[in-house]
């Protein structure tokens, strides 16, 4: 007699029919078998364990004042610098102990909200933010190249100025008093049409205090030892006789222009150094504007507009 062949299940295998929780178990044992499962449990014991060890010790950190290394040695360094020498240890104690009244003060101040709208730490922290910006800036090292091209649309920046060479006679007010001046032109009438060297033996003229001859000297030199009006005065006079007066913050003086040399631009082989550390700066300026920008562009500014009649510009953009 032919035994019956087996019939599957109507819709699949048996497998399939599994009761719901055989699935869950077998499900569970397949991921406790994986080892990122083990290394999970293990990472949040520890951190059950280091919360429960540690509980209360999180409120005490801000009173906890650590010094470095660095901290040290930037102390040592700093007297050093002050005072050419070793700090004793009683004086490193002190240097210390410094260290940790502004430390502890300065949390103070943090923990009463002194910062808050103070002005000068408003300042402080912007001048932080703007030398970070400045170091996280750095330009590349520029081509020769490059130079030459910013050099030629900034070389106004490095045009040498007018420069002269002279000799003066000084009269002084303190020794001619009112009739300084007048001292003055009547010994021009008298050296008017003599040479430099005979001119200045018969003027017999006052000592002046700093030089009696000047050479290579540009007009806001002049300016600053004689005055803005003193150094207009010279350079417009000619040169090869005995010229004036013309009045400084000292007196009258009486001029001989030896030469005034025009000024010029410089070739850029000239100036090449000092083109690149312009550049740089240049470059650092851009890049900072650029930063201010994109964290400038994070912010809505609200601030009170002006009436409709007013032609002010309005406070924000």
């Amino acid at each position: 007699m032919t035994e019956p062949t087996p019939q599957s299940p109507p819709f699949g295998p048996a497998s399939e029919h599994a009761s719901p929780v055989s699935n869950v178990r077998g499900r569970l044992a397949r991921w406790w078998r994986e080892p990122l499962v083990h290394f999970l449990l293990i990472g949040a014991v520890g951190f059950v364990l280091y919360g429960y060890v540690h509980r209360g010790e999180s409120a005490n950190t801000n009173y906890k004042i650590y010094l470095s290394l660095d901290d040290l040695k930037q102390l040592d360094i700093s007297f050093v610098s002050q005072w050419q020498r070793q700090p004793t240890p009683e004086e490193f104690r002190g240097l210390v102990e410094q260290f940790i009244r502004q430390e502890v003060l300065y949390r103070e101040a943090l923990a009463m909200g002194l910062d808050k709208d103070d002005l000068i730490v408003k300042r402080r922290m912007a001048q932080k933010m703007e030398f970070l910006s400045e170091d996280v800036s750095n330009a590349h090292e520029p081509s020769t190249a490059e130079l030459e091209a910013w050099y030629a649309s900034h070389a106004p920046m490095f045009a040498l100025p007018d420069r002269a060479t002279f000799r003066h006679l000084y009269f002084s007010i303190d020794h001619h008093g009112a009739d300084a001046r007048k001292d003055a032109e009547a010994t021009l009438r008298r050296i008017a049409q003599m040479p430099e060297d005979r001119g200045a033996e018969q003027a017999h003229a006052d000592q002046f205090m700093f030089q009696d001859y000047y050479g290579d000297r540009a007009p806001y030199q002049l300016a600053k030892e004689f005055g803005p009006a003193f150094a207009t005065a010279l350079f417009n006079l000619k040169p090869g006789q005995w010229q004036g007066p013309i009045e400084s913050g000292y007196g009258w003086h009486l001029i001989w222009i030896e030469s005034i040399a025009p000024g010029k631009v410089p070739a850029f082989e000239e100036v090449e150094p000092d083109v690149k550390t312009a550049w740089l700066a240049d470059q650092k300026a851009i890049q900072w504007q650029r930063a201010y920008a994109a964290m400038r562009a994070k912010y809505e500014v609200i601030a009170p507009q002006p009436p409709p009649s007013a032609k002010a510009p309005p406070l924000a953009p």
